[in-house]
Order: structure tokens, then C-alpha cells, then sequence
């Protein structure tokens, strides 16, 4: 298991939300720390990944888990 600096979870949540709560998160912790968030919205993959994108953040994993998309990402 990946070790993480800060938890958020985003189940039951549906976009935009799970998105905001992931930036929030970003911006609590400093620059090398991990993020996990758990999410059940199906389209939270999609709206990660471009923010994770543009904004130069590395995804370390991310996978699905039963209903739940999990994602731990390192803040650049």
C-alpha cells in the first residue's frame, strides 16, 4: 500500500464535487506529499486525470476497488 499524507473521501459525491475536494486537498498539503482520494462518481477518473495533467501533479496509482475509484496523488 502506498503511503499517504492526507485522506479525502469523495464517496457518494458527483461532479464537480469530488474534483473541488481534491484541490482543496492540494493546496493543504506541501509540494512531494501524497493525496488519497476515495470516489464513487464513474467520471471522477476522467476530471482527475486532466487536472492532474495540466496542473503537473503525479498520479502514483490509481484503481478501482468494488464502486470506488481509488487515487493517490503526489502534489509536484
Amino acid at each position: 500500500m502506498i503511503e499517504f499524507d492526507l485522506e479525502v473521501d469523495a464517496s457518494g459525491l458527483q461532479c464537480p464535487l469530488p474534483l473541488l475536494r481534491l484541490k482543496k486537498a492540494i493546496m493543504e498539503v506541501e509540494s512531494g506529499r501524497v493525496v488519497k482520494v476515495i470516489a464513487t462518481d464513474p467520471a471522477a477518473h476522467l476530471d482527475f486525470g486532466v487536472y492532474i495533467d495540466q496542473a503537473g501533479h503525479i498520479p502514483l496509482r490509481i484503481f478501482k476497488e468494488a464502486d470506488k475509484q481509488v487515487f493517490f496523488i503526489q502534489k509536484k
